[in-house]
């Protein structure tokens, strides 16, 4: 969602980093009319807009990062399911038991775990994004969608997590390597990634690393 609105050069809030803002997002989460069920959630005008793939597929044509046909728009929104269903999996990894339990007392499964991900799901998932990508370009062509920003997370996620197998596991794969270098360059996300609004990696959030997970 930052990426989407920082390569279009929108104005937004992010209000959760500012004082009170926590307290802020406490409100909102529990208002009685259509309250959404965690965060990330954006707030434009009086819409409340929950889950990234909804929030992306309400902006995606507001900042130009989505085609203005509706087969267009849902194939991008196809698109960003799918890495939804892969930022899960990558998660799970960590916590293959369950979230309300500390990694330290899950670590015999996730190392199961890791090893089927790094071996089937994620090549599964790299094997269908590089076949969707045309050679020296974005998922739909020569223009950028809020899905090629996403694979660039995804990457970046992924070499934070699993840097040794990613060394490995990119090189059958150059076109997504392309394209994350390809939207690395975009002066609205370089000019991001080199600020301090850029949030770091860490062992809280959904991509984090453990040596011991990061299997070749």
């Amino acid at each position: 969602m930052r990426l989407a609105l920082e390569d279009a050069g929108a104005p937004y809030e992010d209000v959760a980093r500012h004082p009170g803002g926590m307290a802020e997002m406490e409100r909102l989460l529990g208002q009685k009319k259509n309250p959404p069920f965690a965060p990330p959630f954006l707030v434009s005008g009086r819409r409340l807009i929950a889950q990234t793939a909804n929030i992306l597929l309400y902006l995606g044509p507001r900042l130009r990062l989505a085609p203005s046909s509706e087969a267009g728009r849902l194939q991008v929104h196809q698109a960003q399911l799918t890495i939804a269903d892969w930022l899960g999996e990558a998660h799970d990894v960590h916590h293959p038991i369950g979230s309300g339990l500390y990694y330290e007392e899950q670590k015999a499964e996730s190392k199961r775990r890791a090893a089927d991900f790094l071996a089937n799901r994620a090549p599964k998932y790299l094997n269908y994004f590089e076949g969707l990508l045309p050679r020296g370009g974005y998922l739909l062509g020569r223009r950028a969608c809020y899905a090629d920003l996403s694979l660039f997370q995804m990457v970046q996620g992924m070499r934070y997590a699993f840097p040794r197998a990613m060394r490995g596991l990119e090189k059958e794969y150059p076109r997504l390597a392309a394209l994350h270098d390809r939207v690395a360059e975009r002066p609205g996300i370089a000019r991001y990634l080199a600020s301090d609004r850029r949030l770091p990696f860490n062992q809280q959030g959904i991509f984090r690393h453990y040596p011991e997970l990061d299997l070749k």
